[in-house]
């Protein structure tokens, strides 16, 4: 099985909830950090965690930047050191996916300038959650309760390899819900540029190799119907 293969850069607390929450059997991934000591506590912890300076080139290839990193998080807390390392990782791996936090809402912009392909503000993130629990909290529950991983349903993300049955159908003709017992949320659609699009029953995508898939299901049932797509 091909694992992605994810760089956390920031051992502090934000970075090593992420790795907590990561599954190790379906992602490849180790934290990096430029301060001794909090390095060490990752891996007391269990983490692999490796000491390298972001600010330098040849730290950053060393661990895989340009190589085979598929996505880095930059979980550091001052903007200016996600910026920088969003600039050198970009130049490195113009393929590379990279998502960063962001403290001041007016860095954004930077980042985005910098290469970053989605930015966090974890402000906004608990502003909505604190808005949705007040507004509508049986459905906060709900999700709480199913989505989020407390019963086995899960949403994944699934790219359509080359040669896959799926490639150059279009989304019409399957039927999701009857042949998978998957609900597909979305598509991100290659041609289209990276945003998800929503599926609804008015539009209708003919699919190709390299288009991502968000669906939601059993897990039994996801990666049933990874095996048979041939997603490695």
């Amino acid at each position: 099985m091909k694992h992605d293969s994810i760089v956390l850069f920031g051992c502090n607390n934000l970075g090593l909830d992420a790795a907590r929450r990561l599954n190790s059997r379906q992602h490849r991934f180790i934290l990096v950090d430029n301060d001794e000591a909090r390095v060490r506590s990752a891996t007391e912890r269990g983490y692999q965690a490796v000491l390298a300076d972001h600010r330098n080139d040849d730290a950053l290839r060393a661990i895989g930047i340009g190589r085979d990193v598929d996505t880095i998080f930059c979980f550091f807390p001052e903007d200016s050191e996600n910026v920088f390392l969003t600039i050198s990782a970009r130049a490195l791996a113009p393929r590379l996916t990279i998502v960063s936090v962001v403290d001041s809402p007016e860095s954004a912009d930077k980042l985005r300038a910098a290469g970053a392909d989605k930015i966090i503000d974890p402000y906004e993130v608990s502003g909505r959650r604190i808005y949705e629990i007040i507004k509508r909290p049986v459905i906060v529950d709900i999700l709480d309760e199913t989505v989020y991983g407390r019963h086995d349903l899960k949403m994944a993300e699934i790219e359509i390899p080359k040669g896959c049955c799926l490639d150059q159908r279009r989304l019409s003709e399957l039927h999701w819900k009857e042949r998978y017992n998957l609900v597909l949320l979305g598509v991100v659609d290659k041609a289209l540029g990276k945003e998800l699009r929503f599926v609804t029953g008015e539009v209708d995508y003919r699919l190709d190799a390299g288009d991502i898939l968000v669906v939601l299901g059993p897990s039994q049932e996801i990666v049933a119907f990874k095996r048979e797509i041939c997603v490695n």
